[in-house]
């Protein structure tokens, strides 16, 4: 394992640029305050640098509110500063110690949207546990279809796409009017729950009519990963532990 001055003491650290590419596009990003030692050692546990964005948010970011809080991106967050936003490291189920044999398999989860979707990092061999999408790739798990899809970007492209202003075309059947005034009222450990559910034929004939109620999302998610083995039989894995 590479030390932790290798990781941290890089030339063009990404944190400068990627300060300016959040506060440069049309969407509102909340940057949330970071814990200095919950991020270096959650950087030494991912043996990333701090050249990249995945290192950058760990190190120096406690987890960023996008679009009014409808997306959450994992940091390292500060006790009492971070609205409830989980950390990466309890998100991802980080061993307590440093361990050289831990590895996020099958991928890296770095973000979750209020209606249960989930951004994740590929590993190494995704097709091994049905997932798909390239090593390296970012995929999404949606909460309509209750399936993974490949993004086609990298990392730190989907931070840029995040601001860029695609949201609302990514979203674009899954908003529904009012639906900021609604997320602004959730804690953010909180996401919203749909009945008819968003898989279903009623939620997709009209999303305005459906029941919200604000649920934890440790639920939200459980509910998913129970129904994609209900469904399908099949796992797929872990949604992050909140």
């Amino acid at each position: 394992m590479r030390e932790l001055r290798h990781l941290i003491d890089v030339e063009e650290p990404a944190w400068p640029e990627l300060r300016e590419t959040l506060g440069a596009g049309p969407v509102s990003v909340e940057v949330l305050p970071p814990d200095g030692d919950l991020g270096t050692a959650s950087l030494l546990q991912l043996q990333v640098t701090a050249r990249s964005y995945l290192g950058a948010v760990t190190l120096h970011c406690g987890g960023l509110l996008v679009d009014g809080g409808w997306l959450r991106v994992f940091g390292s967050p500060a006790d009492g500063a971070a609205h409830g936003v989980p950390s990466l490291a309890r998100v991802n189920r980080f061993p307590g110690a440093l361990d050289p044999a831990w590895q996020a398999y099958p991928g890296l989860v770095v973000a979750h949207d209020v209606l249960g979707g989930v951004f994740a990092l590929n590993g190494g061999a995704p097709a091994n546990a049905g997932r798909p999408g390239e090593a390296g790739e970012m995929v999404y798990f949606a909460p309509d279809s209750l399936r993974w899809e490949a993004l086609g970007v990298s990392h730190s492209a989907w931070m840029a796409w995040l601001v860029s202003g695609a949201l609302d075309e990514f979203y674009a059947d899954l908003r529904w009017p009012g639906w900021k005034d609604e997320v602004r009222a959730l804690n953010s450990d909180q996401g919203l729950s749909l009945f008819p559910p968003l898989w279903s034929a009623e939620a997709r004939q009209d999303l305005s009519a459906t029941t919200r109620r604000a649920v934890p999302m440790a639920e939200l998610l459980g509910v998913a990963r129970d129904s994609c083995r209900q469904f399908d039989g099949v796992d797929p894995g872990l949604l992050g532990a909140v």
